[in-house]
């Protein structure tokens, strides 16, 4: 990954147990400091948000896990890459933010 890489993750219970410490550790792995209720610098979340009003906005909505499933793989394969690209381009703005409200809930 480099010398700039740091592993992001959510503050999980389990990401944080001795052995994903120990997995980290041993792969000389850095962890970014974060604090725990920010989901604003969690990107996934966002893309859940996208793949969620998509689905609604369908006409007819799946109703089973198959289709689910299946809308699920469709919707994500037509999502723009600039919506990627934009929440990437995002992090710096996002990081600054989560600092100045010392990593509370960012009023919107």
């Amino acid at each position: 990954m480099g010398l700039q890489f740091l592993f992001m993750d959510d503050n999980a219970p389990y990401h944080c147990t001795v052995a994903a410490e120990q997995l980290l550790e041993s792969e000389d792995i850095e962890r970014m400091d974060w604090p725990a209720r920010s989901p604003d610098l969690n990107h996934i979340e966002h893309v859940w948000d996208f793949l969620d009003r998509r689905l609604a906005a369908r006409t007819l909505p799946p109703v089973t896990i198959r289709e689910l499933r299946l809308a699920l793989q469709d919707e994500w394969a037509a999502k723009p890459q600039q919506l990627i690209d934009t929440l990437i381009l995002s992090m710096d703005r996002r990081c600054k933010t989560c600092l100045l409200f010392r990593g509370d809930h960012i009023p919107y």
